[in-house]
């Protein structure tokens, strides 16, 4: 049954990305005149995203606090990484932002062109120099006016638990003075699990976007002190989102 239903999903995945792609390539050629922050394509993304997450049938999607973003504030967006299925989550909340994204991902055909037409931040994990150009190039953005997203914890979990927070985001947020963000995201593991294929019995996916923590409260200028913070908050938040919506 999972195989046959994961065949239905990939199957509605990929005939949407065949009947989008080439909309979305006439809108980013006709927007590249005046949108050089490539905000329009953007916007499209994320709701599309939006379309093909409630267009798939195994899942019920609960969306919390998308609010809490106030218009105007520039943030550092964080959020824990369960599934593949995050990156098109996450983009449910239709906020202005740049994907911060690993290079493997810029090569996947399609993927990688939509990565490249957005504009979003490449970083090689391995190399250094791509880290420090990574940090430059967001750091640009968030002065120029717009948000950076991106996993803390640098890759997918194994057991749908948060992990260890890299310092990257909490040093951007530090150099440039703004507010982090943080999102939770659960059951997208259960659904589909790191390096798999086949959908899972997992049903119920729960987005929960927390309060602001704003540059006066981080109480700490190092970044992995920071880090380890963030990570123990929202490893706290993560316990009770799931008491909260677990049977009584």
């Amino acid at each position: 049954m999972d195989i046959f239903k994961s065949l239905i999903v990939w199957f509605i995945g990929i005939c949407f990305v065949i009947v989008t792609f080439p909309v979305n390539l006439i809108i980013w050629v006709l927007a590249l005149p005046f949108d050089r922050n490539r905000a329009l394509i953007h916007w499209f993304l994320m709701h599309e995203s939006l379309f093909l997450s409630f267009l798939i049938p195994i899942w019920t999607i609960h969306i919390e606090g998308r609010e809490k973003a106030m218009k105007g504030t520039i943030y550092v967006i964080i959020s824990n990484h369960q599934s593949v299925l995050d990156i098109l989550l996450v983009n449910c909340l239709r906020y202005k932002f740049k994907w911060i994204s690993k290079i493997e991902n810029f090569n996947v055909p399609v993927i990688g062109w939509y990565l490249k037409m957005a504009q979003y931040i490449v970083v090689d994990r391995g190399n250094e120099e791509s880290k420090i150009e990574m940090l430059e190039k967001s750091y640009n953005c968030l002065k120029k006016g717009i948000s950076i997203l991106m996993f803390p914890e640098g890759t997918r979990s194994l057991n749908n638990e948060i992990g260890f927070f890299k310092r990257g985001a909490f040093q951007l947020a530090l150099q440039a003075g703004v507010p982090i963000l943080p999102v939770l995201i659960d059951g997208t593991g259960g659904i589909l699990p790191k390096h798999g294929l086949v959908f899972g019995s997992g049903h119920q996916i729960r987005i929960k976007v927390l309060d602001q923590v704003n540059p006066a409260d981080f109480g700490t200028d190092n970044p992995d002190d920071l880090a380890k913070q963030f990570s123990s908050l929202m490893t706290t938040r993560l316990v009770e989102l799931r008491a909260q919506n677990s049977p009584r």
